[in-house]
């Protein structure tokens, strides 16, 4: 799966003619369907999306091979992925969620603290999830320059400066 991200999900049939709500993890939602096909975690089927109009809670759309509201219903909790090569390139600041996933982590001294475990976004920033030996318990961190200075994603791994007590 490295070589594609998810950008979304389906969250449940809309009206009674097929159509989905998507809810979109891109920047800007609408996004969604730019990329061309979208495909379910395992690749086993692929989507073509056309936005129709926002809902609440995401974005009205017909996708490929969904006619019945009972269709659309079926793929409900699906997540969407697309290839990270249609993806834009981002900034050298920036960084796709599933390229931080599964980085070691370092403290400033350099003694291994674990991994990024997961990343976590609940409107006010993201928030890096480091788990491993080098912890006592799993250590949610804000991803932020001053707390994590330094990604590598060429040598897989981040550091970082973590507030005291957290150890």
């Amino acid at each position: 799966m490295t070589d594609r991200i998810c950008v979304g999900a389906i969250a449940g049939s809309f009206g009674v003619r097929g159509e989905v709500r998507l809810k979109s993890f891109c920047a800007e939602p609408s996004a969604i369907a730019d990329y061309g096909l979208l495909f379910t975690e395992d690749g086993a089927r692929s989507f073509k999306v056309k936005l129709t109009r926002p809902v609440a809670g995401g974005l009205g759309a017909r996708i490929t091979g969904v006619e019945t509201k009972e269709e659309a219903d079926a793929l409900k909790g699906v997540n969407l992925y697309v290839d990270k090569d249609k993806l834009p390139k981002l900034p050298d600041d920036e960084y796709y969620h599933a390229d931080l996933i599964g980085l070691e982590v370092r403290d400033t001294g350099g003694a291994v603290l674990g991994r990024v475990s997961a990343v976590h976004n609940h409107g006010a920033g993201d928030i890096l999830e480091i788990a491993g030996a080098g912890l006592q318990a799993p250590v949610l961190l804000p991803f932020t320059l001053a707390l994590v200075p330094t990604v590598d994603l060429a040598s897989g791994r981040v550091i970082v400066d973590l507030p005291e007590g957290l150890e």
